[in-house]
């Protein structure tokens, strides 16, 4: 190969990486420098939006002066959020753009709360949201996490069940946060059916089995504590 693969890949790069040469995958494709090179193209069209969008945030979010519209600022809010999440996705480095939204919400919050006046239980609303909001943007540190989330990720549903047991057991402790009862049986039960397929094939799946037992687990322990 002469094309190297990227320092911070981007969700397409990442999931050609799971991808490649696994088993586990219907259709593993095979890593060489024409399916990285169309990989990190994507990523690379992905990351030129997310700048202009950024960017687009900056200059609407810093252009608000005065008494501004509710409307327009929570139009805002849902942008920032949405932002964020992209910046969880694309390739590179993004902390100082994550940063810098971060920022920008405080601002908006602000705003929003200022709106709110001495509404006591527009207040608490407010404070569940933010709570809400850092508590999904600590699972967006997660790359699995993001590329499951991302409305264009390059995970098709039929691959959602190779690319957890594809998955580091730490990657794993977030991602299933994101599964409700119903969708975690399902997950267990399409899982349990690939690798017993996969077996009777021949094919070695030791290390998905373990991360198999390891879902199967958080399952039990988090119906057990009400989480699900």
């Amino acid at each position: 190969m002469i094309i190297k693969t990227s320092g911070h890949p981007g969700s397409h790069e990442r999931h050609l990486l799971r991808k490649a040469g696994n088993p586990l995958f219907a259709d593993a494709i095979e890593l060489n420098d024409d399916t990285l090179l169309a990989a990190q193209q994507r990523d690379h069209e992905e990351l030129t939006a997310f700048h202009a969008e950024f960017r687009s945030l900056l200059e609407a979010t810093t252009a608000m002066a005065g008494n501004v519209d509710s409307e327009v600022i929570l139009q805002l809010k849902d942008r920032l959020d949405q932002t964020y999440e992209l910046a969880a996705t694309v390739a590179e480095d993004q902390s100082k753009a994550k940063e810098a939204i971060h920022k920008l919400l405080r601002y908006i919050m602000a705003a929003v709360r200022q709106g709110a006046g001495s509404d006591f239980q527009a207040h608490q609303e407010l404070d569940q949201e933010e709570a809400a909001r850092e508590a999904h943007f600590t699972l967006l540190e997660s790359k699995l996490v993001a590329d499951l989330l991302n409305p264009h990720s390059p995970i098709h549903t039929d691959e959602l069940i190779p690319t957890l047991l594809s998955s580091s057991k730490d990657e794993l402790q977030l991602a299933l946060q994101i599964f409700d009862e119903m969708q975690l049986l399902m997950v267990l039960s399409e899982g349990a059916k690939l690798l017993e397929q996969l077996q009777d094939n021949g094919v070695n799946v030791d290390d998905a089995q373990q991360k198999l037992a390891f879902m199967q687990g958080y399952a039990e322990f988090a119906g057990e504590m009400g989480k699900l």
